[in-house]
């Protein structure tokens, strides 16, 4: 993984110390929180119900064990013994104090992490495909262009002050594990017709108040033209974005309105005065950066083992495991493992201090001292020997960390809602334990197969619930919660906007109503290989509209 050089780290320090003094003001009242609001955001912190708030960016979702080890270290020290993992791959502290966070922003500093940008109309912490490096589909390793987008990016004097928010991401394999296509940029790595790799650029995704898909403006983007393209889609967007109406800022606004042809027309036309700038990437910084991400040293192993496969043979537990939470490397011999973060009835994305610590050891011990944060507000260990899956998975198991739901219908996203922010209209929290509960039965979730549930407390859509396959969106309907469910979304590289099936449900209602869009759905697909999405792109949304409302 990459690892900051003195520039990196001088930055970082001087950030630390002048948000300090900024606290410092705010504590001693010669700041308002008014004053003082521009100041933390641009530094991670957010005032929500009940305390601050600090999100912490981790690029690309890879993660040191030191770092996993610090996070582990703050969430005891400063915290109430926890984290909570989102759906961009940081981590955020819900109870930290003003007077601790300068504190703490020091402390992540001594293992290269920092809360720069992960709030505020800049542009956000870019992410990747949590496989990355490891994927047997994959082209080219994503997160290099993730790092050389945040060196960019970082602090950058023109777009620190953007009409909104801004967020990019990048995959590299065909089957796009980044949702790529609902970031303001998207970025495919490709390849043309000479079979050169570059990027297939998208403009325009996002979800919120007006959910829309990217649209491609640049079929084909030499990998040297990158972070020209770039700016200059940034430069266009700083100055023709609206900034009289935030629910009207976003990028995707903008490419809506005048359309993708014209916005890509004016992307030429800047892009023409620096392409050929410094701007352009040579080959020998590209290199210098890949270098950080080169494959750790793997061992020959044969591609059949007789012991793995008798632990499958002979464990059911493992094997349910194996199943749902194992992947396939590209690496003869060596596995991908999920790390569920949701075991039935929790609360989705938390990981206690000593969870934390124990998984720093095991990733020392069985991944090459790598850990990775996913859109899915789940860990990943990437490169595991197939051999080692069982003494992990035990080991995995006495810490809670074991629970074999990886893509079925427990293994639902939920944001923090109406328990801690304040934006919310709703509570997910308690909603995504009640589903949990309710369909937490293993024998039934293998029944059901894979799902993808999303809750959102409130439109911002923080958990992308108009890409679920059943994404729930939490509403105030005179000051009682209700619930509003779409069906059919999807982001990978097929992404889709789900539908609005109708009214919305009480919080008394809604556990039930799921209940019947499943139960339809099973009564309905034509075999067990078909899936909830397969069957209601056959049948449409109609049979399940039927059997949510015709019996209210």
């Amino acid at each position: 993984m990459y690892k900051y050089d003195d520039y990196d780290q001088q930055l970082v320090d001087e950030r630390v110390e002048q948000f300090r003094e900024q606290v410092n003001r705010r504590l001693s009242g010669e700041l308002s929180e008014e004053e003082f609001r521009p100041l933390r955001l641009m530094n991670g912190v957010y005032l929500q119900l009940h305390a601050y708030m600090l999100r912490v960016a981790i690029p690309y979702g890879t993660i040191s064990t030191a770092q996993m080890r610090q996070f582990a270290y703050i969430a005891r020290t400063y915290d109430k013994g926890y984290g909570h993992f989102t759906t961009r791959q940081n981590i955020q502290f819900n109870w930290p104090k003003l007077v601790d966070i300068p504190d703490i922003l020091k402390d992540l500093s001594k293992v290269q992490m920092h809360a720069i940008q992960t709030s505020g109309n800049c542009i956000r912490n870019t992410t990747a495909d949590q496989y990355a490096g490891a994927s047997f589909d994959e082209l080219e390793d994503p997160r290099p262009w993730c790092e050389i987008i945040r060196q960019w990016s970082t602090m950058h004097p023109e777009f620190t002050y953007l009409p909104r928010k801004f967020k990019m991401a990048v995959t590299g394999s065909p089957s796009d594990r980044a949702a790529v296509a609902i970031h303001d940029i998207g970025l495919r790595i490709r390849r043309d017709d000479q079979g050169d790799l570059g990027f297939e650029v998208m403009v325009g995704g996002g979800l919120g108040r007006t959910p829309m898909i990217g649209k491609t403006i640049c079929e084909f983007l030499p990998k040297e033209d990158l972070l020209s393209y770039l700016e200059a889609i940034l430069r266009v967007y700083n100055q023709f974005g609206r900034r009289d109406n935030k629910y009207k800022a976003r990028i995707k606004i903008l490419v809506h309105e005048i359309g993708a042809e014209t916005f890509a027309d004016l992307v030429e036309k800047e892009w023409v005065h620096i392409r050929d700038s410094a701007l352009q990437l040579p080959q020998s910084e590209i290199d210098a950066i890949q270098a950080h991400f080169t494959p750790p040293p793997f061992e020959v192993l044969p591609s059949l083992s007789s012991v793995f496969a008798d632990k499958v043979a002979t464990d059911q537990a493992f094997a349910y495991w194996v199943k749902n939470n194992v992947r396939e490397h590209k690496q003869q011999g060596y596995a991908i493992a999920n790390i569920s973060l949701k075991p039935v009835g929790g609360i989705p994305g938390d990981i206690s201090h000593t969870q934390m610590d124990a998984l720093a050891d095991l990733a020392d011990q069985y991944s090459f001292g790598e850990i990775r944060s996913t859109h899915e507000q789940n860990l990943v260990l990437a490169h595991v020997k197939r051999d080692d899956l069982y003494a992990l998975w035990q080991k995995l198991d006495a810490y809670d960390l074991a629970t074999p739901n990886s893509g079925l219908i427990t293994d639902l996203i939920a944001c923090p809602g109406l328990d801690y922010c304040a934006l919310a209209n709703s509570r997910s929290i308690p909603l995504a334990q009640r589903i949990s509960n309710r369909f937490g039965e293993l024998d039934r979730q293998h029944d059901i197969g894979k799902i993808q549930i999303k809750i959102s407390g409130c439109i911002n859509a923080c958990t992308h619930h108009h890409v679920g396959h059943i994404g729930i969106l939490g509403v105030d309907k005179k000051g009682q919660e209700f619930y509003q469910i779409t069906l059919g979304g999807r982001a990978d590289e097929h992404a889709k906007i789900g539908k609005i099936v109708g009214a919305g449900f009480s919080t008394d209602e809604v556990v039930d109503a799921v209940e019947t869009l499943i139960d339809t759905y099973l009564n309905l697909r034509e075999n067990k290989e078909e899936t909830f999405l397969d069957a209601f792109n056959r049948v449409g949304e109609q049979p399940f509209k039927e059997a949510l409302y015709d019996a209210r």
